[in-house]
């Protein structure tokens, strides 16, 4: 199943930056992840997008960690094409980047650490947890008409200060 002519327009913008079977693939899976139910993993796109008797499995798994494109170039894409919709000619954008600890685990993430929690901690109370740390970069919109402000994620960087 194709996707329709108005998203496919939208994502035209990104075609540059994957390679041709590259993008094939990631339209196959962006299709059946906009089709799936529950959790959105690479193989519950598979099997909503009609693709679950393809013997090729692991090469849409290969988009992810394999495949030769670009996140940053993506996220540089994306921040261009939101800010070019939605923020009027002249108007101030706000750039947020915020520390944060991603929770991540399995025997493959090498820089996981004990770092301080601050969504669990307090001021009396220090709790540490494993996982990433780093920077999530996005863009941020006060709205006008309300209190609070609004923020996109594009992208996370992880970092690690060097031992001493």
């Amino acid at each position: 199943m194709p996707l329709p002519d108005p998203i496919i327009e939208v994502l035209a913008v990104f075609r540059p930056l994957f390679t041709a079977p590259t993008w094939r693939k990631l339209m196959t899976l962006l299709t059946g992840t906009l089709l799936a139910h529950g959790r959105r993993t690479v193989t519950a796109a598979l099997r909503a997008s009609g693709n679950d008797v393809a013997a090729n499995w692991s090469t849409f798994h290969h988009v992810l960690n394999r495949a030769r494109w670009s996140p940053l170039a993506v996220s540089r894409q994306l921040l261009l094409l939101i800010v070019e919709t939605f923020v009027p000619a002249g108007a101030d954008v706000d750039l947020v980047i915020d520390e944060t600890l991603e929770r991540r685990w399995g025997c493959k993430i090498r820089k996981r650490r004990h770092y301080r929690d601050s969504a669990l901690s307090s001021r009396e109370r220090s709790v540490s947890s494993l996982g990433l740390r780093g920077t999530r970069d996005g863009s941020g919109r006060h709205a006008a008409l309300d209190a609070r402000s609004a923020g996109l994620c594009l992208f996370f960087v992880c970092w690690r200060r060097p031992r001493k």
